[in-house]
């Protein structure tokens, strides 16, 4: 049994990442958790920073139906034995989130990220930037127009800096085993530059892991004098990924791939989803 928090503000963006996760867990007995954070106080701005439509009933009853709602538009994708349940929690977000995540013993969390609506807008958005960096579970966020298939090439960028503990490699697995994909090991250098021997102790050690486990679906690809956020543009659309996988404790990638990159220079958040994996 996986269980699966959904943050949901009932936009069909988090709706969308309802339905991803049952496609992506299709094969597996999931409880999926669907919850609402309403503000402690009343004001004009839900949880995701979207301002509320004017006249809304959020009262507390309310909500219990719009959950309910929600939860019945989405039952019916797939055939797996996944069970719902609706929470509905006052305060913030993070806060909520890492309570929930306790009393529920939360294995995931899937959440949406808006798209932009203008070119300043950062990739992912301010919550779900906040739960990657303060929230230690591992994350699915899901983009507006993402495909509801299961992925076939998933890209993982590495610089080969962190070690990769058993955590990190059996979150990638059970990716991996859950869509048959193929894992796209990728890792930018300026050129002239070579690694450094801890760099390639960390690359060797992920090579014999891949290769044990996954033999027949990995490779490894070197891509020198482009930035890293070009680079990873390039090998998304040139591949066909269909995912990333990072590390959170990796910032300088993510940092570099979600943060410090602004809508106008980088178009594959639209339809990728980012897998970020906790220890």
């Amino acid at each position: 049994m996986k269980n699966i928090l959904i943050p949901t503000d009932f936009s069909e963006n988090s709706k969308n990442a309802l339905r991803y996760a049952q496609v992506m867990f299709s094969t597996m007995e999931c409880s999926f958790y669907v919850l609402y954070v309403g503000a402690l106080v009343d004001s004009q701005t839900d949880t995701f920073g979207v301002s509320r439509p004017t006249g809304k009933d959020l009262s507390i009853d309310n909500i219990k139906h719009m959950l309910a709602d929600f939860v019945d538009g989405c039952r019916n994708v797939g055939d797996a034995n996944h069970h719902f349940y609706t929470l509905q929690d006052y305060g913030f977000f993070i806060q909520s989130i890492k309570k929930n995540l306790e009393e529920h013993q939360i294995d995931l969390i899937v959440m949406g990220t808006k798209g932009a609506s203008g070119l300043k807008e950062r990739v992912v958005g301010s919550n779900a930037g906040d739960v990657i960096t303060k929230v230690q579970c591992n994350t699915l966020v899901i983009p507006d127009a993402v495909v509801l298939s299961k992925p076939k090439e998933i890209a993982f960028p590495t610089d080969f800096n962190i070690f990769y503990t058993h955590g990190i490699l059996s979150s990638m697995a059970e990716m991996l085993n859950l869509s048959a994909s193929k894992l796209r090991i990728m890792n930018v250098i300026k050129k002239g530059e070579t690694l450094t021997l801890e760099q390639k102790t960390n690359k060797e050690y992920l090579f014999d892991y891949m290769e044990e486990t996954f033999p027949d679906r990995y490779s490894f690809h070197t891509i020198t004098n482009k930035s890293v956020k070009t680079a990873i543009q390039s090998f998304v659309e040139n591949q066909s990924v269909n995912m990333i996988v990072m590390v959170a404790k990796n910032l300088n990638f993510i940092q570099q791939i979600l943060f410090d990159s602004i809508v106008e220079k980088i178009s594959f958040h639209t339809r990728v989803p980012f897998y970020v994996i906790h220890e």
